[in-house]
């Protein structure tokens, strides 16, 4: 993008709250359009969250099993959890893989920032590769219900051609994981 791009920037004039939940913010702006009208924006604002590529060797990641209310079925996902208001990202996915799975990791690296929902929500992942893992025991959160499954990395890239792994957080982070063991991403 060249610095004489034109600016598309849209002004706030007002802000209310249509929602507020535990996890969910949803609000309703009226902004002023770069061509001076005005329209209504609304958006879910959301922590963000934290997604880990849990790797207790080279050939094995730490797959979970879970169930999820909208869809109403099983999916099989990477590990993520919420950022708590005030968290560090790396703190959020270093407390996550203990909690779900029951790993500590003593080599982390940054991968992205992905922004899932840019035309209805403020949500961001965090993505992090955790290497060296140390199995310490799960302390899951209340509530919460899964089962850490150890595959084969080739095996959850066959899921993901196959259908099998559908949750889009889960598909980014196996594509890209399989392209930095390709070493055509650093």
């Amino acid at each position: 993008m060249s610095d004489n791009s034109p600016d598309f920037s849209e002004t706030p004039l007002s802000s209310r709250t249509v929602y507020r939940g535990k996890l969910l913010h949803v609000t309703e702006d009226k902004v002023r359009l770069p061509d001076g009208k005005t329209a209504i924006r609304e958006y879910i604002k959301h922590p963000g969250v934290v997604m880990i590529i849990a790797l207790p060797d080279e050939e094995t990641l730490i797959l979970e099993r879970q169930f999820r209310y909208p869809l109403k079925r099983h999916f099989i996902e990477l590990p993520a959890g919420k950022i708590d208001a005030g968290e560090e990202s790396l703190a959020a996915a270093k407390r996550e893989l203990i909690e779900e799975c029951g790993y500590e990791a003593k080599d982390w690296r940054h991968l992205a920032t992905l922004h899932p929902c840019i035309g209805y929500a403020d949500e961001r992942i965090e993505l992090f590769l955790a290497r060296d893992l140390v199995h310490v025991g799960r302390k899951p959160d209340d509530g919460e219900s899964l089962e850490v499954l150890p595959v084969k990395i080739a095996e959850a890239l066959e899921w993901v051609r196959a259908g099998r792994i559908t949750e889009i957080k889960a598909v980014i982070g196996l594509l890209w994981l399989e392209k930095i063991l390709r070493q055509e991403w650093a």
